[in-house]
C-alpha cells in the first residue's frame, strides 16, 4: 500500500526515510531520502513529470586518485553527480526536465586547519558550477554559514526540506570531529586495500 507522505509530518517522513552517508546515493520514486550535512553538500534533482527524485552526498568538489589510492571517488563531487544523474536518467527521467535542490557547506571544519574554511565554499561553489554546466536549473538552495543541516527529500513531490541545526539539537562540534575523522582515514588508508565500503564515522 503506498503511503501519503504529504499528509505526515516531517518526523515522520524522516523515520520512514533512506539515510545516505557520505560517497553515496539513492533514487526513489517514493520513499523519502535524507542525510546530514556539515561542510558536504547534498544535491537533489527531480523531475516532475515522472515524480522521481534523487539526492547524493559528497564531501569535497574533486579527489585525485592515483595508481596505489583506494579512495572511494563517490565522496567527490564530481563522480557523486554524474553518478546521481546517471541514475536519475537510468530511471526514465529526462534531462531537460530536471530541477535541482542543493543544500549544505556549512563552516563545521576545524579552522585550525589550513585551508579548512574553504571546505564549505568549495563544495557549494562546485555544485553551482556542475549544475550551470549541465543547465539543469537550481531552484531553491542553503549554502554556508555556521550550521549543520538535516535534510529530507520526497521524491513523489519533489519537496526538499532543510533544517539548520543548532547545537541544542545536535553537537556542531561532534559532527566536525567525525567528518575530520572520516576524511583523515581517507588520507591514512593503506596501499593496495581493497574496501571500498563507505564505513560510518
Amino acid at each position: 500500500m503506498s503511503i501519503d507522505y504529504a499528509s505526515l509530518p516531517s518526523r515522520e517522513i524522516e523515520r520512514l526515510s533512506r539515510a545516505i552517508k557520505p560517497g553515496e546515493w539513492a533514487v526513489e520514486p517514493e520513499r523519502p531520502i535524507s542525510t546530514l550535512l556539515g561542510s558536504c553538500v547534498a544535491v537533489c534533482l527531480y523531475d516532475p513529470a515522472l515524480h522521481i527524485a534523487g539526492m547524493n552526498h559528497f564531501m569535497l568538489p574533486q579527489m585525485k586518485k592515483g595508481a596505489n589510492d583506494d579512495v572511494d571517488v563517490l565522496l567527490a563531487g564530481d563522480a557523486c553527480m554524474e553518478a546521481l544523474l546517471n541514475s536519475m536518467l537510468a530511471k526514465g527521467a529526462a534531462k531537460h526536465r530536471i530541477k535541482a535542490k542543493a543544500f549544505g557547506g556549512g563552516a563545521v571544519i576545524d579552522t585550525t586547519v589550513p585551508g579548512a574554511l574553504a571546505v564549505g565554499k568549495r563544495n557549494a561553489d562546485f555544485a553551482h558550477e556542475w549544475l550551470d554546466r549541465e543547465r539543469i536549473p537550481l531552484v531553491a538552495s542553503d549554502f554556508l554559514g555556521p550550521w549543520s543541516r538535516k535534510i529530507l527529500l520526497v521524491p513523489a513531490t519533489g519537496d526538499a526540506f532543510c533544517k539548520r541545526v543548532t547545537s541544542s539539537l545536535i553537537s556542531q562540534e561532534t559532527l566536525r570531529r567525525e567528518e575530520q575523522a572520516y576524511a583523515n582515514s581517507l588520507l591514512n588508508k593503506p596501499a593496495g586495500s581493497t574496501d571500498k565500503k563507505i564505513e560510518l564515522f
